[in-house]
């Protein structure tokens, strides 16, 4: 199929699928006039991707976990080390930032005049 009918499968831009493709995260042939063809396996594929990124996998490691899936929606063991090392490092920044908010509330706090 054409990016465009892959478009409209999935709910995703044209554009976006061209990125998804330069990322090498969808496979791709070449029509004889150049255009882009996909599979129609590049429909769950797409889903995959976007479910990824809505976990805030940047595309570099979705490239590496989309072998991990074998099933729709579903990621295998194979999955679970990487995805553990992002939920740290999401966790850190976010015991960062709450220091971060804590340090600035105190300042306003001090701020504030006392009645």
């Amino acid at each position: 199929m054409r990016v465009g009918e892959l478009a409209s499968r999935t709910g995703v831009s044209p554009r976006l699928l061209r990125y998804y493709d330069n990322q090498g995260l969808l496979a791709t042939e070449r029509s004889t006039t150049g255009q882009r063809l996909f599979e129609a396996s590049a429909v769950e594929q797409v889903r995959s991707i976007r479910l990824l990124l809505g976990a805030g996998l940047p595309t570099r490691v979705i490239a590496e976990l989309l072998e991990c899936i074998h099933e729709p929606g579903r990621l295998e063991p194979c999955a679970v080390p990487t995805l553990i090392e992002h939920l740290q490092a999401y966790d850190e920044r976010i015991a960062s930032l709450l220091s971060t908010r804590t340090a600035l509330q105190g300042l306003i706090d001090s701020s504030t005049p006392q009645q």
